[in-house]
């Protein structure tokens, strides 16, 4: 990269979301959760092949509440879950798949804090927006911040199974998970993120929060 490049500042940061013309488009692989599709994809110098996972995309929630009796600390609602394909039990988030159809994203996210830890909120904003692997797959994740928390009644919590049985769920300090994640200790990407903005937010005394139902363009469903 020369170091005469080009300056990019204020509203010309921000990712061009126009697709390239795909020519041919097939399914090579039909899975129990999601598909691969195999595109071809007219860049304009010339086309490319390449096969890529269709996903449903997903919501996440960092929940946050003040620390008892410790003036402007906060603590951030984690969960310890296995995931087979790293062969990890990984501290992450609450979230979940938008895999049910006609569900708008909030309610997605607010189901999913009260599925997995028994929690509702009354303040709820987005914190984040990111695609976790691009080069691989379609999925786009929102992350929420959710504040005023409440306790569901035991009467109305979810039964958890599968791995989500064997899950536990902690309150940690903000600034512990921040620190923990600048030294490798956790690195589950959507539990990386929501505490690094998380913590930046704060600093900025939250002024950056969006509204719950902003716009979420890296979505094609939610635009």
């Amino acid at each position: 990269m020369s170091l005469e490049a080009p300056v990019v500042r204020g509203v010309e940061l921000a990712d061009d979301r126009t697709p390239r013309p795909v020519t041919a488009s097939e399914t090579v692989y039909e899975g129990l959760i999601w598909d691969v599709r195999r595109d071809t994809v007219d860049l304009g110098s010339g086309t490319v092949r390449r096969d890529f996972v269709e996903h449903t995309g997903a919501v996440a929630i960092l929940a946050v509440r003040d620390t008892p009796g410790v003036e402007g600390a906060s603590q951030v609602a984690l969960i310890r879950q296995y995931r087979h394909p790293i062969g990890a039990t990984e501290w992450e988030i609450p979230a979940g798949l938008l895999d049910k159809e006609g569900e708008p994203p909030l309610a997605a996210a607010q189901r999913e804090l009260a599925e997995e830890v028994d929690l509702t909120a009354r303040t709820w904003n987005v914190l984040a927006d990111f695609h976790p692997s691009p080069g691989a797959m379609s999925e786009a994740i929102r992350v929420y911040l959710a504040r005023d928390l409440a306790e569901v009644a035991e009467a109305d919590r979810h039964t958890r199974e599968a791995e989500e049985a064997e899950m536990t769920a902690a309150w940690v300090d903000l600034d512990e998970a921040f620190a923990a994640v600048l030294a490798g200790r956790i690195g589950n990407a959507t539990a990386v993120i929501g505490i690094l903005a998380a913590r930046g937010a704060k600093e900025a005394g939250w002024v950056t929060l969006r509204d719950p139902d902003a716009p979420w363009p890296a979505h094609p469903a939610h635009r």
